[in-house]
């Protein structure tokens, strides 16, 4: 017992880890903020059901951020690039970050939806190129001791669920007592923890940047081309993809509605931010460090298919929720219950798709990969609001639960039978 504890103290208890939690934070807290938690002001502005939930297509830009990573990969910022290749990207879109959330507090969403879509458009914009930043400082961060990376990912995970509860459960809060604008006021100030994180850190990796009179073309195959063709290498490439797709979908599915259905089942701001704040951040912070410690005790492919399959159960006791209404014991432990089941599975996942990219082309081929996962979070359950209003709550979650299990044929194709993609 004593030698284990030492190991986890050994583990997570260092300054980088300190500066994952910062950076995931970081990474997390704009999410919601332009999905689930302005969704929830929308719902008091007026706005209905199947438009809110046709919103999560704002989110878009975390599907196509693999569009311009190669740029922000390769492109010396001037001005600031003593800061380094990550950092200075990193710096400067914080401060644009902090920015465009401000500005979306100034506005009322029931009289300007268009210019609110635009604002929630641009800052998930900017959300998405602080991931390729941060996901590539952080897998470069652990190219020396790959054996911390799944425990480096718990940790990052923990601080992005710190990030979301700040933007979740904070935002409702603030909302509760001072309307959503000040609330949104108030979350733009959260960019501050990572940007400290940035300012008082050091490159991971010593780069050198191509020379000016490189030829388009050249850094065009070289920046865009070679990740690509690097990553299809890798055997059951396609398989890959759909597993990475189909991994988290019955949690994607019914996120854009969530906060609505809270609202139906006549839970109050304040009851909702109660439970989030307390119970939901101990199970987030529990099943991500558990997640962490399970995978390097089982190994990664076994520790995606029984995560999954956790998943998929956690996802429809919702679907209860619905069937007993207003019931606050009940609610807390679906909440629970669905928080911790999602820190076992998004640590895993994403331990898998850092063990996946060359640390030559880190940030493009993380963005690539996260990418297909927000497709079937930011496009594909678009159409949940929809759902939602046809079949009912209860057979909606259902559904959506259901869906999770479309991963586990890749799950076996890629983990179990690849000769080369065992981890």
């Amino acid at each position: 017992m004593i030698s284990y504890l030492k190991y986890v103290k050994e583990t997570y208890c260092s300054r980088l880890m300190l500066k994952m939690l910062a950076l995931g934070f970081s990474s997390g807290f704009p999410f919601l903020l332009t999905f689930g938690t302005l969704t929830y002001w929308f719902k008091e502005a007026g706005l209905t059901l199947a438009l809110i939930g046709s919103f999560s297509l704002v989110k878009i830009p975390y599907s196509l951020k693999w569009l311009w990573s190669p740029i922000i990969d390769n492109t010396k910022l001037p001005i600031i690039s003593f800061l380094g290749r990550r950092r200075s990207w990193a710096v400067l879109i914080q401060i644009l970050l902090f920015l465009s959330i401000f500005t979306m507090s100034c506005f009322n969403p029931a009289e300007k939806t268009s210019v609110m879509a635009f604002l929630a458009v641009f800052t998930a914009f900017l959300s998405a190129s602080q991931d390729i930043v941060l996901d590539a400082y952080r897998v470069e961060c652990f190219e020396n001791e790959p054996q911390k990376q799944a425990s480096g990912v718990a940790v990052f995970v923990l601080g992005y669920r710190l990030g979301l509860i700040y933007s979740g459960a904070g935002a409702l809060y603030a909302a509760s007592f001072y309307g959503w604008n000040t609330a949104y006021k108030i979350m733009a100030c959260g960019i501050f923890i990572g940007l400290a994180a940035i300012i008082f850190s050091s490159e991971a990796v010593a780069y050198e940047y191509k020379k000016k009179k490189t030829e388009l073309k050249e850094f065009f195959y070289t920046s865009v081309v070679d990740p690509f063709k690097d990553f299809m290498k890798h055997e059951n490439w396609i398989w890959i993809l759909f597993l990475i797709f189909t991994y988290h979908l019955s949690n994607a599915y019914f996120n854009p509605v969530i906060n609505p259905f809270y609202d139906d089942m006549g839970f109050t701001k304040i009851e909702v931010a109660n439970v989030m704040k307390l119970y939901g951040m101990i199970a987030a912070i529990s099943g991500g460090i558990v997640g962490g410690l399970i995978i390097n005790k089982i190994g990664l492919r076994k520790g995606l298919l029984y995560f999954v399959i956790l998943q998929c159960f956690s996802t429809m006791l919702f679907s209860v929720q619905a069937i007993y209404g207003h019931n606050i014991p009940l609610f807390i432990v679906v909440v629970t219950v669905e928080n911790f089941i999602s820190g076992l599975a998004t640590t895993a996942l994403v331990a898998y798709i850092s063990s996946l990219c060359n640390k030559l082309y880190t940030a493009t081929q993380y963005s690539l990969l996260s990418s297909v996962m927000s497709v079937s979070r930011d496009v594909y359950c678009a159409s949940s609001g929809i759902v939602a209003q046809a079949v009912g709550w209860k057979w909606f979650f259902i559904i959506s639960g259901l869906l999770s299990f479309a991963s586990i044929p890749c799950i076996i194709i890629v983990l179990f039978y690849s000769k080369k993609d065992k981890k």
